[in-house]
């Protein structure tokens, strides 16, 4: 029996075959190169209560995003996205630098970017990169990236630490996770 639902697969050297569902509700298979199409059914079988309810709070997301008229908010314009990174570089990085103060957090430089899978991220030697999508959300979601970003100079994992340092400096961080998971791919879906 096959499944009620389209997917795309990706065969590649990985061992493990996984499912995701992207934020336009498409549904991608990632499979070994061995695995033979009827195996990845009957994975996609065993999923397909788990893709269902994830395609469905994809589609509610993405209806969360629709302007005044019923249609979806209509991708940046280059200009747009131009005033968005422009705006973004005036205040992130200075607000990046508030926060490392408070948390006593030294950090490198601090880059803005328009990127389709990330709000932010540290690197090894220090250096912070922000979404300029992140001008689009409530200021205490930028806070909460940011100070994530520089938990990540204490701890570069996701271990019980970070997350009681995260928690520390931002108390809400459960309800910005939260509004990222319900908008953030309706963000991301603007850029062009």
């Amino acid at each position: 029996m096959r499944s009620a639902f389209g997917y795309e697969v990706i065969r590649s050297r990985r061992r493990t075959v996984s499912a995701e569902v992207k934020p336009d509700g498409r549904v991608v298979i990632r499979a070994p190169l061995f695995m033979s199409s009827a195996e990845i059914e009957r994975f996609v079988r065993q999923k397909q209560d788990w893709i269902e309810r994830h395609v469905g709070l994809q589609k509610k997301r993405m209806a969360a995003w629709k302007d005044g008229s019923g249609n979806t908010a209509p991708p940046l314009t280059d200009d747009q996205l131009e005033v968005l990174k422009k705006a973004a570089r005036d205040k992130l990085p200075k607000r990046t630098a508030e926060l490392a103060k408070v948390m006593g957090i030294s950090y490198g430089r601090v880059s803005v970017r328009a990127q389709k899978s990330r709000w932010g991220s540290c690197s090894s030697a220090g250096n912070i990169n922000l979404n300029c999508l992140l001008m689009l959300a409530p200021d205490r979601v930028q806070d909460y990236v940011i100070i994530h970003e520089l938990a990540h100079r204490r701890h570069m994992d996701h271990s019980p630490r970070f997350w009681a340092l995260v928690a520390s400096y931002c108390p809400d961080h459960t309800d910005c996770r939260r509004w990222l998971r319900d908008y953030g791919s309706g963000l991301i879906s603007r850029l062009p």
